[in-house]
C-alpha cells in the first residue's frame, strides 16, 4: 500500500506532438500513448501547417484504431467575433471523437463543458498551486492541468499531498501533465510580448517569430561603441530534457508526460518518442527488480546520447530541479549532434521483395549509411543502407540522378522524400 504522504506510481501517458500527417504518423510508430494537435486559426503555432477542422475525424480514428487518444489544443486567447467559430469547432471536435481540448480561456473552457467535451487546462494559464487545482475542479469539473512550466519537482509533490486535504479522496481525480522534453521561452508559461511588441505578431495567439532566440548586443550611444552580451543568447533558453532524472518524475505521480514540439520534423518526433518510450516501460517493467537502479542510469544515459542526435538549443533540467541558473543557448538553431540531408523520393514500392525504388536527386549515399524515408501515410522508416542495385547490379553507392534499389522491409510509398542522416561537426 502506497504511503499517504508519497503519491503513488502509476505508469504516466506519453504524448507526442503532431503538426502534420508525417509527425502523427512517427509518433504513433515510435510508441506514443495520445497526440495532441492544433487546427488553423486557433493554436499556438499558427506560423506552420495545421490540421484543417475537418480532418479531426480521421485524426481520431487513426489514433484510435492504434490504441493512442488525439487531443485538440485550441490554447490561444480567443476575441469577442471568433466565440462562433470556435463553437463550431468544438462541436467537430466532440462529433469525431476527440477525446480533450487543450485550452485556457474561459469562454472555452466553458463552451467544452457545455458539450461535455472534457477539458485539459494547458499551461499558459499558469497553473502552480493546489487551490487553483481545486477551484477549477470544483468549478468547471476539470480533471487534467498542464502545470506552469516554473514548478519544480517538489513544488509538484507538495501540490499533490496539500490537494489530499482540499479535497479527500477526489484528490486521485486530479491528473496532472507536465512537459518533459523541448523548446522552453524565456516567459512565464510562454506569456511573452516580445514578438507582439518588436513585429505585431503575438505569440499568444500562436504567431512568435522568435527575436528571443537572436543574438544581441548593447550599444554606447555617446562613443557608438557595441558589446556582444558575452557568448550566451541571454533571451533564449536551452531545451528542456528531463531523461536525466526521470525516475524521480515518474515517482511524483505524473499521469502524463508531454513532448514539445509541433513545429518539429518528423525525425524529432520519431527520435524523442521513441526515448522516452523505452525508459518509461523498462522503469515500470523492472522497478524493485535486482539491479533495477544501475541498469536504469546506464539505459538514462544511453537514451540522453540519442536525444542529443536531435534538434536542441543545448539540453536543461528546466525549472524541475530548481529555478535555472544561466543555461541559455550559446548559438543560433539546433545544437544536435545529427542532421539531414535530402537525397530525393521514392518511386515505387515493391511489397514482396521488400525493395524500394530511389530516385537520387540531391545527395547521395553509401552502404553502411542511415536513411530516414518520410510521408504522410508512411510517416518516418528508418534504416541502415545494406545493399544498393542498379539494374540488379552491386553498388558500393548511390550518386545524383541515379535510380537505385534498396531493401526496405517497412512499406514506404511514391513521393516519400528520402533523407541521409549525417554527422555534425563539434
Amino acid at each position: 500500500m502506497a504511503s499517504k504522504s508519497r503519491p503513488s506510481q502509476r505508469k504516466p501517458e506519453l504524448m507526442a506532438p503532431a503538426g502534420n500527417w508525417t509527425c502523427l504518423r512517427a509518433a504513433l510508430r515510435a510508441g506514443a500513448d495520445a497526440l495532441y494537435f492544433g487546427v488553423s486559426g486557433f493554436n499556438m503555432r499558427a506560423n506552420y501547417r495545421n490540421f484543417l477542422p475537418r480532418e479531426m475525424q480521421r485524426i481520431a480514428a487513426e489514433c484510435h484504431g492504434a490504441g493512442a487518444r488525439a487531443y485538440l489544443a485550441l490554447n490561444t486567447i480567443i476575441y469577442e467575433n471568433e466565440l462562433p467559430k470556435v463553437g463550431r469547432i468544438l462541436q467537430t471536435a466532440k462529433e469525431a471523437g476527440i477525446d480533450a481540448v487543450i485550452c485556457w480561456d474561459l469562454a472555452v473552457v466553458q463552451k467544452a463543458a457545455a458539450i461535455q467535451l472534457p477539458v485539459f487546462l494547458s499551461t499558459q494559464m499558469s497553473v502552480s498551486n493546489s487551490e487553483s487545482l481545486a477551484l477549477f475542479y470544483r468549478t468547471f469539473g476539470i480533471r487534467r492541468f498542464v502545470l506552469a512550466r516554473e514548478c519544480s519537482l517538489e513544488q509538484i509533490q507538495a501540490m499533490r499531498r496539500r490537494l489530499k486535504k482540499l479535497l479527500g479522496a477526489e484528490a486521485d481525480c486530479i491528473e496532472i501533465e507536465v512537459f518533459g522534453h523541448g523548446a522552453m521561452c524565456v516567459s512565464v508559461s510562454g506569456r511573452c510580448f516580445l514578438s507582439q511588441d518588436r513585429f505585431g505578431k503575438s505569440g499568444n495567439r500562436g504567431e512568435c517569430i522568435q527575436p528571443c532566440r537572436r543574438e544581441y548586443k548593447i550599444t554606447d550611444v555617446e562613443d557608438e561603441i557595441s558589446f556582444r552580451l558575452g557568448n550566451n543568447y541571454l533571451l533564449s533558453p536551452e531545451d528542456l530534457c528531463t531523461m536525466p532524472f526521470l525516475d524521480q518524475l515518474l515517482a511524483s505521480g505524473i499521469a502524463s508526460l508531454k513532448i514539445e514540439g509541433r513545429a518539429r520534423t518528423p525525425e524529432y518526433v520519431s527520435t524523442v518518442t521513441s526515448a522516452y518510450r523505452r525508459a518509461i516501460d523498462f522503469y515500470f517493467e523492472n522497478k524493485g527488480r535486482r539491479g533495477f537502479k544501475a541498469a536504469f542510469e546506464a539505459l538514462k544515459t544511453e537514451l540522453t546520447a540519442t536525444l542529443d542526435t536531435a534538434y536542441h538549443r543545448g539540453l536543461s533540467s528546466g525549472f524541475f530541479m530548481g529555478k535555472p541558473v544561466d543555461q541559455w543557448t550559446t548559438g543560433r538553431g539546433s545544437r544536435a549532434k545529427q542532421s539531414k540531408r535530402l537525397v530525393g523520393e521514392v518511386v515505387n514500392y515493391y511489397r514482396k521483395a521488400g525493395a524500394a525504388e530511389i530516385q537520387v536527386r540531391n545527395a547521395g549515399f553509401a552502404l553502411g549509411d542511415e536513411l530516414l524515408i518520410q510521408g504522410p501515410t508512411t510517416g518516418l522508416v528508418r534504416l541502415t543502407v545494406a545493399s544498393i542495385q542498379i539494374e540488379h547490379a552491386a553498388r558500393q553507392c548511390a550518386e545524383r540522378g541515379e535510380h537505385v534499389a534498396l531493401s526496405v522491409p517497412e512499406q514506404v510509398r511514391p513521393r516519400d522524400r528520402v533523407f541521409v542522416v549525417t554527422q555534425r561537426e563539434s
